[in-house]
């Protein structure tokens, strides 16, 4: 008798990156429980208080970790895409030259770099183009937030120029 033998499943490892996401989301959920350990309940008789919303959003993190942790375990996440690092450069240098030139330049233009580099990480490659209109929709959302709605955010020389 010819019997057919069923090929052995094969193994998958342990999914490395997802096990690192599990211990990322363990250690948020950790520090938001730590963290309401010191907040003061202003009325001890109410059962809702200011420390509700984090504790159930920490428990939800360490069911997540959990989960993902045991998925990864077991191999069952997909097989990811290669990363393509050029855009994640573009978008990272974007902000970073928002944090480098907010203060000395103003939101307006901070933030125009960084819709600039956010267009080209994106395949958008024409700063000539991006960079102006970034830098006008940006003044826009300025006089949005700092003028109709009072809030304060850093001002530079565009503003200057019309405020």
């Amino acid at each position: 008798m010819n019997e057919v033998k069923a090929p052995l499943p094969t193994k998958r490892r342990p999914d490395w990156a997802a096990l690192i996401i599990a211990a990322g989301l363990m250690v948020i959920a950790v520090v938001i429980f730590y963290d309401m350990l010191h907040v003061r309940a202003l009325a001890n008789y109410a059962k809702i208080g200011p420390t509700t919303v984090p504790n159930i959003i920490a428990g939800g993190l360490v069911l997540l970790s959990i989960w993902t942790a045991v998925e990864a375990w077991r191999g069952d996440f997909p097989e990811r895409e290669r990363q393509e690092y050029g855009p994640v450069i573009w978008i990272v240098a974007g902000l970073a030259g928002q944090m480098l030139l907010l203060r000395p330049l103003g939101f307006s233009i901070a933030t125009g770099v960084l819709f600039a580099a956010t267009a080209a990480g994106f395949g958008r490659r024409k700063l000539w183009l991006s960079l102006p209109v970034g830098i006008v929709l940006s003044f826009v959302v300025w006089v949005i937030f700092a003028k109709l709605l009072q809030l304060a955010l850093p001002a530079g020389p565009l503003e200057h120029l019309f405020f």
